[in-house]
């Protein structure tokens, strides 16, 4: 039996293993997946092949950590310099990442837009940034502190501190900060988050399986809204197929993961 598992911290509230693991029952696939809280992300190399894992998942705070312990990046994730799909292909670590298109897709149904507030500076912005870059959109990305924002300015992005940060319009705000995760907090100081909010017409949130602080004031101003739980299917699909090579196809993994979000 094959044994994956998800990376994180915290990692409790991780939908991924009831996800992958209808895929394999249903598809009667021979495999397992697990959660394993990681504190310290230097050693997720060392815990992945400890528990002789077939493949990962690696969500927050460890993207940019999982990056640099593989022995081989690939793909879009090689651009970004971030990681959240781990594959162990004879004994190397092979790292992809599936979060940016699953983020596509799940804002296809925003129409029009052209214009995009990124709030946070981490893996999930860089990866999202650079993917929205991609689609010629218009990227401007908020965060607490100017020490992160090099990667963006380096990427031509409007680039803002708290302190520094002037309301525009945009079309879409989206919020990749662990802010409303395992607490109430919002993504900035409420005077700016009202302020970005009655400025856009869609909203989105990394987040999934909770309304966060920064939903319920999006919800309150009748602003249409997305939690990440579409962006969640979306890279998991596109990781389940990384984790299966071929073995079943992406229609039925799709079909089968979308059950799971009704368990």
């Amino acid at each position: 039996m094959k044994i994956f598992s998800i990376f994180g911290d915290p990692v409790s509230h991780s939908l991924s293993p009831l996800m992958h693991n209808c895929v394999f029952k249903n598809l009667n696939y021979n495999a397992c997946y697990t959660r394993t809280h990681l504190i310290d992300g230097d050693k997720l190399k060392d815990t992945f092949f400890a528990l002789g894992l077939s493949g990962a998942n690696v969500t927050v705070p460890h993207k940019e950590a999982a990056f640099h312990a593989c022995d081989e990046v690939r793909g879009f994730a090689k651009k970004v310099g971030v990681v959240n799909t781990l594959v162990n292909e004879n004994g190397k670590l092979i790292g992809y990442n599936t979060d940016a298109d699953g983020f596509m897709y799940a804002i296809s149904e925003f129409k029009n837009i052209k214009t995009i507030l990124v709030l946070g500076a981490g893996g999930t912005a860089k990866a999202l940034v650079s993917r929205f870059l991609e689609e010629n959109l218009q990227v401007s990305v908020l965060n607490r502190s100017l020490s992160r924002l090099d990667y963006f300015k380096n990427l031509e992005c409007e680039t803002y501190t708290w302190s520094d940060f002037k309301t525009e319009q945009f079309d879409l705000v989206v919020n990749t900060t662990s802010a409303g995760l395992k607490d109430e907090n919002l993504p900035a100081p409420k005077k700016i988050v009202e302020n970005i909010l009655n400025n856009t017409k869609y909203v989105a949130d990394a987040i999934y399986g909770k309304l966060t602080p920064f939903l319920k004031l999006a919800k309150e101003k009748n602003i249409t809204y997305k939690d990440g739980a579409d962006m969640l299917l979306g890279q998991g699909v596109l990781a389940n197929e990384l984790f299966v090579q071929g073995e079943l196809q992406k229609e039925d993994i799709k079909r089968e993961m979308q059950k799971s979000f009704k368990l």
